[in-house]
């Protein structure tokens, strides 16, 4: 087998840059965005899918990319912690995680940013959770709520009970 065949190119767009790379079809696509691309947001934590450090948010969802083969997402609009703010404004989420000091090593940081940002947005479209009570009704922002939904994402130093503040914060109009 040639070893262009086992090469796509593919187009992404990434914190609202269209980007074109080619990559092996084995490559996925948090080693596509930091090797190829060198976006350093995401990172890369256990590689199996269990820490949360690579989340971004994906056509809008979030998504952890050390489990998900870049050219699967070929097309795809990809937003990381640093593409959420708005020039030098900061994204409401990032503002709380610094007001309520939500990181300590800050090595998980942008993953629980995109993580907690995708978090609200599926409560706000109605998506129950495990811990969602009435599967008919809106879920209500509880403080179970957000831990059910935010416990993909670990914390090495444990700074759970501001990352929860600063959801809180982040989730108050």
């Amino acid at each position: 087998m040639d070893a262009t065949e086992t090469r796509t190119d593919i187009t992404l767009e990434v914190d609202g840059e269209r980007r074109s790379l080619q990559v092996d079809n084995r490559t996925t696509l948090l080693d596509a965005l930091r090797e190829h691309l060198g976006v350093r947001s995401p990172k890369k934590g256990c590689d199996h899918g269990q820490c949360g450090s690579c989340t971004v948010l994906l056509d809008g969802r979030r998504a952890t990319t050390c489990l998900t083969f870049a050219v699967a997402q070929d097309g795809a609009r990809i937003i990381t912690a640093a593409g959420l703010a708005d020039g030098d404004e900061l994204h409401p989420m990032q503002q709380a995680f610094l007001d309520q000091d939500g990181f300590q090593c800050g090595y998980c940081t942008p993953g629980q940013v995109c993580s907690a940002v995708g978090a609200l947005a599926e409560i706000e479209a109605g998506h129950p959770s495990h811990v969602t009570e009435d599967l008919v009704g809106e879920p209500e922002l509880t403080d179970d709520e957000i831990r059910e939904r935010m416990s993909g994402n670990l914390c090495r130093c444990a700074a759970y009970p501001n990352i929860l503040a600063a959801i809180r914060q982040a989730a108050t109009p």
